[in-house]
């Protein structure tokens, strides 16, 4: 039986190699827009914002300060992430924090479900989309090198 030439095996590898680089470029580009007016509804004017979002109050300092301490978090994130899409040394550690980031708010999500009940509407598509981009993370983090 023929062997293939080296080369053509080194083309598919290579071919492979940039489709995986792809897929992990769009999950970390698609998670960090989708995190940024999160992180923006949370701190931007929490006093604002989270009685709409969430039901209830926002008062004080210190709650305030948890909120956008929360925002920067968030951001601070994103931000990995989009620097991560345009540089592929970067993307396997940026897919490892965002299967972590994810991974953990859905655990802890469903710890709270478990524990405290079901929450509004907009915090179970939180855990939605938590659960599946963690899933996609992983998914990335199997294809990229």
């Amino acid at each position: 039986m023929p062997q293939k030439p080296i080369g053509n095996y080194a083309k598919k590898q290579n071919l492979y190699e940039k489709e995986s680089s792809m897929s992990a470029r769009l999950v970390l580009l698609l998670a960090a827009v989708g995190l940024v007016p999160i992180a923006l509804s949370y701190g931007l004017m929490p006093g604002s914002s989270i009685p709409v979002l969430l039901g209830f109050p926002v008062e004080g300092t210190n709650q305030t300060h948890v909120f956008r301490a929360i925002m920067g978090l968030y951001l601070a994130n994103a931000l990995f992430w989009l620097a991560a899409a345009s540089k592929p040394e970067l993307q396997r550690p940026a897919l490892w924090v965002l299967f972590l980031f994810m991974s953990g708010l859905a655990v802890g999500r469903i710890l709270s479900i478990l524990i405290d009940g079901v929450p509004n509407g907009i915090l179970l598509f939180y855990l939605a989309a938590e659960i599946a981009f963690a899933a996609l993370a992983a998914v990335s983090l199997k294809k990229v090198r």
